[in-house]
């Protein structure tokens, strides 16, 4: 027998398990090697190779920042999304190495799962240089769903006495506009926790460059309530501390108001007419079109696009067609529809709820006019927010600020108080009334409100916590509505920053 063929500690000889890890590869639409503690290394064509030496049965791989070579001694596990693999590192020592296809739902998540305990280990390294007199308690990346702690950010528990921090980071590629959330929840969990600890505030780091949000955030929130801590890390972990009075500068604007042309819908007076459209004028002088909620249309000067996925321009021979878009919608977006799990009649139910605060308003707030109500005012970059947002004015002339949800979501008061600090900048220069909004009122330079509307049971169970750490000049209410609201809004409570239902 071939030295080569010697069985293995699976009972494999060399030759069976350079078969099994060649057609595994083979097999792989997208092949990587992990090993334990390192980052993934995707494979190619040219990067590794499985070769006898003697009778040892060796995988290498490089790329240009490591050589890695191990002696293969057993295959531990298989399926097809991974191979696990017993291997002999330096000094005889076995160890885990394993082959992933990222093609395949098993290996990447595997290979997301070793990129975050890449990063927990550099995020240890922070929290060493930055608090190298205090005890790291605690350091998880894992996910703790009873308590909202999401894998993606890593988060530690740090002692020094009977002080404490919390701390988190965000990933490179991680959603730094999320890290804050998720920080704080953290924050609050602690303290609920470590009785015996005075847990002081929260250690936030986040990518070099991306640190714009969350300082804008954190000078919004009440500093007698934790100390807050901010920190930008680069690729090289060179770190350093944020001041977020240095991001005072928003990135934000106000288009000036347009009213829509009186002879605008010229050849379209009709379908503005068709039952179940809802009509909404747009600062820019368009016209959106829509059935509860959902836009199929939008008239700039004498010009329809019409259509819900692909927008085309209307002729007049598309009359007839239109006229059965708004049918099939009023149909299907209907109340009193059998098939609810339709997709028109599920698709942006924030959507379908602004149409019913709109509608109905006052019952929502009984101080606030009717008309005009604006949405996306002041336009807000990065592309959908899974919020959705209103501007009001009371009979007063002071502004609020609606946030709608239809469903849960723990992000929806530090997206909601994003929007506020942009209505809040434009409002202190004065550009509201300068713009041509809200016409022939007088714009009060207080401070707006901020309503979070939302169904009552959809408010996430993590919502006031969250408020409770906003500065206690941000006047908050969360508004929850019945579960039937499609069918009319009824209030349910009117809560008060963190206060919580009875």
């Amino acid at each position: 027998m071939p030295m080569s063929s010697a069985p293995r500690a699976d009972g494999r000889s060399g030759e069976e398990l350079r078969a099994v890890i060649e057609a595994f590869l083979k097999n792989s639409r997208q092949p990587a090697l992990l090993e334990p503690g390192e980052d993934l290394l995707p494979l190619t064509g040219d990067n590794h190779s499985l070769e006898f030496h003697g009778s040892r049965l060796v995988l290498q791989a490089w790329d240009r920042n490591r050589n890695l070579a191990r002696r293969v001694l057993a295959i531990a596990d298989a399926s097809a999304a991974r191979l696990e693999l017993t291997v002999e590192r330096f000094a005889k020592r076995e160890g885990q190495l394993f082959l992933l296809d990222l093609a395949r739902r098993g290996g990447s998540e595997m290979g997301r799962r070793s990129g975050r305990l890449v990063f927990r280990e550099r995020f240890r390294l922070f929290l060493r240089r930055q608090f190298p007199e205090w005890n790291l308690a605690e350091l998880s990346a894992e996910a703790n769903l009873e308590h909202s702690l999401s894998p993606a950010f890593p988060r530690a528990f740090l002692r020094h006495g009977q002080h404490g921090w919390a701390a988190l980071a965000c990933p490179p590629e991680g959603d730094a506009g999320a890290a804050l959330t998720f920080g704080l929840i953290w924050l609050s969990y602690l303290r609920a926790r470590e009785r015996r600890v005075t847990v002081e505030g929260l250690a936030l780091y986040l990518p070099l460059g991306a640190e714009r949000a969350a300082a804008l955030r954190v000078l919004c929130l009440d500093a007698a309530a934790a100390r807050f801590e901010l920190f930008a890390y680069s690729a090289e972990d060179f770190v350093v501390r944020i001041d977020p009075r240095d991001h005072g500068n928003l990135d934000t604007r106000l288009e000036a108001c347009r009213r829509p042309e009186p002879n605008q819908a010229g050849a379209w007076q009709h379908v503005r007419e068709l039952r179940g459209v809802e009509q909404v004028a747009r600062p820019d002088g368009r016209v959106s079109l829509r059935v509860r909620g959902l836009e199929f249309g939008e008239l700039s000067g004498a010009a329809l696009r019409f259509g819900l996925a692909d927008r085309r321009p209307a002729g007049a021979h598309h009359g007839r067609e239109i006229e059965r878009l708004v049918e099939e919608l009023g149909r299907v977006r209907a109340v009193e529809t059998a098939d609810r799990e339709h997709p028109l009649y599920r698709r942006n139910p924030e959507a379908w709820l602004e149409s019913q605060v709109r509608r109905e308003i006052e019952i929502v707030d009984a101080s606030l006019l009717p008309e005009p109500v604006y949405d996306q005012v002041p336009a807000f970059a990065g592309g959908e927010r899974g919020i959705l947002d209103l501007l009001a004015i009371d009979r007063a002339g002071r502004l609020a600020v609606l946030e709608l949800k239809a469903s849960a979501d723990p992000h929806l008061p530090l997206q909601a108080l994003d929007y506020w600090i942009r209505v809040k900048w434009h409002l202190d220069r004065g550009e509201f009334a300068a713009g041509g909004y809200f016409p022939g009122m007088e714009v009060r330079p207080e401070a707006p409100r901020l309503l979070l509307v939302a169904p009552s049971l959809e408010f996430h169970p993590t919502t006031e916590a969250l408020l409770g750490y906003f500065s206690p000049s941000i006047e908050v209410e969360r508004i929850g509505l019945a579960v039937e609201w499609r069918q009319g809004l009824h209030v349910m409570f009117r809560l008060t920053g963190a206060e919580r239902p009875r």
